[in-house]
């Protein structure tokens, strides 16, 4: 059997069903993982997600702010919230599913943007991105004996060179600074983690998954970032299909700056 996972950073859920109906209209995920779902838990249009055929659904809402929700087919248990930096942000949960004989552990993050200025001295947002980061590289992949993991969302980092437009003009701007990439490389080194976009598509070759609503044509500008990632335990490297980066939901009517990114494992 294949099993399909979305991560999506959908920028306000209310706001945004009707593409989160079209998406799942045509391609059904297993797990609808989303990040930036602004709005408090009793908010949240659990009764539109059930009718699209997710009955387990999971949440860490906030108000007006983040936020993250699981939305699933397949029954989820040991659900967990994490404060990361004890700031009371609605920003990690996690869940246990079972699928293929296997037990996973599946993480769903929404990293702090950080501000526009990559000054922790005179802007904190950024010194609590990079706090946050810290704070990850103590996560494992194997945290959970005979447990697999998956790690998804919007990590507001884009680590390699050519996972932005330009490397050489983005190395000052926050989401490509070297104290943020080395970071998030190291999360992945430290964790054990397998960057499972990067595993199929070679380092050398251009990846987005963002476009910001400042291009006027952002088709026609391309200047992307690959914020959004999908990681696991090394276990799963082997039962991985494909992912796919739906770029085209970047022109969808009243888009997220953020697609819907899917996983496939033959599971």
């Amino acid at each position: 059997m294949v099993l399909s996972l979305t991560t999506w950073n959908i920028n306000s859920v209310r706001l945004r069903m009707p593409i989160v109906e079209r998406f799942v209209g045509t391609y059904r995920p297993d797990i609808l993982c989303l990040q930036e779902i602004k709005c408090q838990n009793h908010e949240f249009p659990l009764e539109a997600m059930q009718a699209l055929g997710y009955p387990h659904i999971i949440l860490h809402g906030q108000k007006g702010y983040h936020g993250v929700a699981i939305a699933s087919k397949i029954p989820l248990t040991e659900d967990h919230r994490r404060d990361f930096c004890g700031v009371g942000d609605s920003r990690h949960i996690s869940a246990i599913f079972e699928r293929g004989g296997r037990r996973i552990r599946l993480h769903n993050f929404y990293v702090p943007a950080g501000g526009d200025e990559p000054d922790r001295t005179i802007n904190p947002k950024f010194g609590h991105k990079l706090d946050f980061v810290e704070e990850m590289k103590a996560l494992s992949a194997a945290a959970e004996p005979d447990t697999s993991a998956i790690l998804v969302g919007d990590l507001n980092i884009a680590p390699l060179e050519n996972d932005v437009w330009s490397h050489k003009q983005l190395l000052k701007i926050v989401s490509h600074t070297p104290v943020e990439t080395e970071g998030l490389t190291e999360v992945i080194r430290r964790g054990g983690w397998v960057d499972l976009m990067r595993e199929l598509v070679d380092p050398s070759q251009k990846l987005y998954t963002w476009w910001s609503y400042r291009a006027k044509d952002w088709d026609a500008a391309d200047r992307g970032r690959r914020l959004d990632h999908i990681w696991s335990s090394p276990d799963l490297r082997p039962v991985l299909q494909r992912i796919d980066i739906l770029r085209e939901a970047r022109g969808w009517d009243k888009p997220s700056d953020h697609v819907p990114v899917t996983a496939y494992f033959d599971l």
